[in-house]
């Protein structure tokens, strides 16, 4: 009778992630401890994913990564994965900092309120895209103006990008990571990447970040995600 194999195909692979992650891609990116664990939560928020989020966020606070920054890397992903994705990161987090008897933040990151949200968050569409939003404000369809103009920026921008935590610079570099691990994204992918290199990331940095990503998303979305960086920053 043939022995049987007590090496479980799932540790298997759970050997392989922790080698990516551990090992191989630290050794492969010029990205700090932190910014790699923030670039994970991002990632794996925007999929659903919590079985890795665990061991991610378990890592991020032994290493020192704050609450905080955890929360608003998983926030970050909230209008374009959706919010259910992030209320389940949350209860991650939750677990997780109980586990290490840490307190999960309470503290508000929220700066906006109904009467400045849509004006704070133009601020900050902006500050990384420019005076082109103006124009697409200008020339939205009567019945498509809810989504693209006031949910747009008063949500996305304004719900999201204003609070605190994380700087502007960090959050629409996560959300180059966040729309790249949904896939299927393309032109939104391309339009983050160029308003990361607006904001002083460079190309070397999202490169980086989709190396980080890989392990989550796989081949096929990397590779879509690079044919944007490439388009908005053509290698030199």
């Amino acid at each position: 009778m043939a022995a049987q194999n007590t090496h479980a195909p799932a540790n298997e692979a759970d050997d392989i992630l922790n080698r990516l992650m551990n090992k191989a891609i630290p050794a492969a990116v010029d990205l700090d401890a932190r910014m790699r664990t923030l670039i994970s939560i991002a990632s794996l928020t925007a999929m659903g994913e919590v079985r890795v989020l665990r061991k991610v966020v378990a890592d991020g606070i032994q290493s020192g990564v704050t609450p905080v920054e955890m929360r608003e890397a998983m926030m970050q992903s909230m209008a374009y994965s959706g919010l259910p994705t992030v209320l389940a990161a949350l209860d991650v987090l939750a677990e997780q900092l109980a586990a290490a008897a840490k307190e999960f933040p309470t503290q508000k990151s929220a700066t906006v309120t109904d009467a400045d949200r849509f004006e704070k968050g133009l601020a900050a569409q902006k500050r990384i895209f420019g005076p082109a939003i103006d124009a697409m404000h200008k020339n939205a369809k009567a019945d498509e103006r809810a989504l693209t103009v006031e949910l747009l920026t008063g949500y996305c921008f304004g719900d999201t990008y204003t609070r605190t935590g994380l700087s502007l610079k960090e959050r629409e570099f996560l959300t180059f990571v966040v729309i790249s691990s949904i896939g299927g994204c393309q032109p939104q992918v391309k339009a983050h990447a160029a308003g990361n290199l607006a904001m002083g990331t460079t190309r070397k940095q999202l490169i980086d970040a989709i190396v980080v990503m890989l392990p989550f998303i796989g081949f096929p979305k990397s590779l879509n995600a690079l044919a944007m960086v490439n388009e908005a920053a053509p290698a030199k």
